[in-house]
Formats: C-alpha cells, structure tokens, sequence
C-alpha cells in the first residue's frame, strides 16, 4: 500500500513573500503561560506551543475558536514594511479586536503611512525650559507606556528624560585643596564644581517647585536621526526609518536583543523587562501600529514623536503641554514651518554632532 502523506501545518513555499523570512530565536516560558508574540509560539527549546496547536486545529478543521486563530495569525504576521494592503487591513483589524477586548474600551490602530513632501523636525528652546517635566507626564499619557506601581510587577518607562544641570563657579577657596599635594598637581581644586550644561545632569529631581535656582534644564529623547545608528545595528530590521524621518519600530518583530539600546547614543530607547504595566482606564485607545499600541515583554520601545498624532496633522503631546512654549515642531522642508524659521533665525546646535548621526532635534537659544 502506498504511504500516506502526511499533513503539513506550514507549505513554507506557498507562504506570503510578506512572511517568507527567518524566525527569531525564542525563549523558554514558564509552564502554563500562552503568548501572543512572536517569542511565545515556541515552548521548551523548540516543540510547539499551546497557542500554534490550538491555531492549526482551528485553521484545519474550520473552527469558530477565536483566540486561537488570532493566536496564530499574530505569530505568522509579517514585518509590517513588507505587508500588503490586505494583509495590513487585517493585522489592524485582528489588533483592534483583542486590544478592545483587553482593555474594555473601542481601540483604533493606525496604519497611517508617511506623507510625501514631508521631513518631520523638532526645536527646543533651552532657555526657555523651567524643568516642569509635564512633558514627560504627557507622553506617557499619550503613549501607553509602563507606570510604575507599588507591587513592582511593571517597570516605569518615560521616554523623554529632562536633565537638571547646576551653574557652578571657580572659586579661590578650593585652589588648595586639590590631591595628592596641597597645590593639586594631578586634581585640582575646582575639579567638581559644575560648569554649565553637561550631560551628567539629574533626571530624578524633586523640587518644591520650578524652575530651581542656578539650575537650567536640558529634555532628552529619540533625536530621529537622518543617520541613525541603531537602524544600522538591528539583526532583524525591526527597526527602519521612515520617509518622513521618523524611526519607528515593529514590536512584533522585535527580538529583545538590545543591540540597538547599545547603539544609541542619546539613551533614547527603553526594554520591557516585564511586562508592561498600563492599566485599563488609563489606556489611550487611539494608536498607531507603529506607535503608541500597546507594547509586549522582551521588546524595545522609544518616542516616535507621536506618529499617531503627527501623521494626522496635530503636534505631539509633549508639544501641546508645554507651559512656557518651548518646544516647536514641524515640516523641516517647509520653509515656512515653525521649525524651519529657528533654523534660519535663531542660534541651533544639535547634540553630540560629532557622531555624524545628523538628529532632526535641535537645540536653541535665543
């Protein structure tokens, strides 16, 4: 009798273009626990998970089982750049189903992709700073990241850091108190006082109020570089820069290698260790695919200058809520944007210009 064939779960040379890609590594989980992501469809070193077992059965046998399919198909979504149309339509339709049915609430996921004509860029003014970190509060708001709770089982993210540096003066009364001799051959005396603005600042402040005295203030996040490192270092090309400037990042294909943490010179992106910790009235169901969704453990997360904002024509959150109407963005190709006019008229400087990463975030004074 001849043999019998058996069924294949996978043609892998009928599959998409779109998915026909290497699979990342996965990770052990402990027993008992099914993940939607992409890390979690292997379990113990390489048999199959709870959730592909579960998909195939439902794919095979037509089956209403809901949650599987979904399981199934979040594994097998493709990187997002290299989707279709239709394959996009239903990844947005399949996240705005389970993220409804997560958090309670109508959930909307943009797929909004990059205007043409449009380079976006951002200009802060460092003078004009108070350090008042609503900023900080409002793009976690806005973004749906991590808080921080009492128990500890989510970690705190804020992707925007904003550095409190101390004015300090030379004084003659520490001329002689340098080391290992009284006229501080090897350190001087005035070695640790504070001299104006440096990157060793503190971002963990807590004043009675602000702006503090002889203090001034410096914001930090992702600069999105024109050339940026952490693209270029990234095994998976999970993360890519987009037309319009911004460098985004496909959590679904992220394999939490942190190599492009490393690459970062601006300390600009954030892991979730754990898994993050958003709680349901405090979500923002208004997101973009490649934005503010919410997040999974083992990923890489970082600013996207409010993609689900911006891509819509509003400003960023962080823009918006500033008090002292420091913060200015817009169309660097525009001329006429704000951002352009502080690029023409105003005294601009970008950080650490030396790396030649080309950042799209300056800074000004007047």
């Amino acid at each position: 009798m001849p043999q019998e064939k058996k069924a294949s779960l996978v043609d892998l040379d009928k599959e998409p273009p779109s998915q026909r890609v290497a699979r990342p590594a996965q990770t052990q989980k402990p027993e008992g626990t099914v993940s939607s992501s992409r890390r979690g469809f292997l379990k113990d070193a390489g048999g199959l998970g709870i959730a592909s077992l579960l998909g195939a059965a439902a794919l095979l046998t037509n089956s209403d089982d809901a949650q599987a399919k979904m399981e199934w198909a979040e594994w097998f979504q493709g990187n997002f750049r290299l989707m279709t149309d239709k394959e996009k339509a239903q990844a947005k339709a399949r996240l705005e189903m389970r993220y409804s049915n997560e958090y309670g609430k109508p959930v909307t996921v943009d797929t909004t992709p990059a205007k043409e004509g449009v380079l976006f860029g951002y200009a802060l003014n460092i003078q004009k700073c108070i350090g008042c970190r609503r900023c900080v509060k409002a793009c976690v708001q806005e973004n749906n990241q991590s808080r921080g709770d009492e128990s500890h089982k989510g970690k705190e993210i804020e992707w925007i850091q904003v550095l409190k540096m101390e004015k300090g003066k030379f004084t003659q009364e520490k001329m002689n108190k340098g080391y290992p001799s009284d006229t501080g051959i090897q350190v001087g005396g005035n070695a640790y006082s504070a001299a104006g603005v440096t990157l060793e600042g503190e971002n963990y402040y807590q004043p009675e109020q602000v702006p503090e005295k002889d203090a001034l203030y410096m914001p930090m996040a992702c600069m999105q570089c024109e050339k940026p490192p952490c693209v270029k270092v990234c095994p998976v090309r999970t993360t890519y820069r987009d037309p319009d400037g911004i460098v985004v990042i496909d959590y679904n294909w992220c394999i939490g290698c942190k190599q492009c943490i490393d690459a970062c010179p601006y300390w600009a992106r954030r892991f979730n260790f754990t898994t993050p910790n958003l709680p349901k009235e405090e979500m923002n169901p208004v997101t973009h695919y490649l934005g503010n969704r919410p997040r999974m453990r083992g990923v890489v997360e970082k600013c996207t200058w409010c993609v689900q904002r911006t891509r819509s024509g509003r400003y960023p959150a962080c823009v918006e809520v500033c008090p002292v109407g420091a913060r200015k963005f817009g169309n660097l190709l525009d001329p006429e944007s704000e951002v352009s006019r502080i690029l023409a008229r105003k005294n601009v400087f970008r950080l650490k210009a030396e790396l030649n990463t080309y950042p799209k975030f300056f800074y000004y004074f007047d």
